[in-house]
């Protein structure tokens, strides 16, 4: 099987890695700077470092403006979506943006909490249970939902 990387962009977001060896799950890698979270860039160039150039393909939620968000909490998740497609990038591994009500309309979770996903996460890979186990974990459910989504569409172009 192919290697798929699922990525829910944001500081509190995750990744997903989907192989044969199973399901790896990183958050999103950060440092404190002047008592604030920030993206951790050479974090996440060392967890998606490994597959670069060869056999991987990641999935990365596409994202945008959300009404009611201030000016700054923006511009901070700009600046992590930005270091994310440009990691990928840079480390040539191919990558397709999904909007949100693509990847969840195949779970049937359109206009559902955020729990839900990870629901749906733990009944397509109870083996990940542990990694799942938190509300907070949201994040990484996300993340290996895109990535399976993207398997699934490899394999019926197959």
């Amino acid at each position: 099987m192919k290697t798929y990387i699922g990525i829910d962009p944001g500081v509190s977001g995750a990744i997903a890695i989907l192989s044969d060896s199973g399901v790896t799950f990183h958050d999103m890698p950060t440092l404190e700077v002047k008592k604030k979270q920030t993206l951790d860039y050479a974090g996440l160039a060392a967890i998606l470092r490994p597959f670069a150039g060869g056999g991987a393909f990641a999935a990365v939620e596409l994202v945008g403006a959300m009404p009611g968000q201030g000016v700054s909490s923006m511009f901070k998740f700009g600046q992590t979506y930005g270091a994310v497609l440009g990691t990928l990038a840079s480390l040539e591994i191919p990558y397709e943006l999904i909007a949100p009500p693509v990847w969840k309309r195949a779970y049937r979770l359109v206009g559902c909490e955020k729990d839900e996903s990870r629901a749906a996460a733990l009944r397509l890979f109870s083996q990940c249970a542990a990694d799942l186990k938190l509300k907070k974990h949201h994040g990484r459910a996300d993340a290996l939902l895109m990535a399976e989504y993207l398997r699934r569409q490899e394999a019926r172009s197959a």
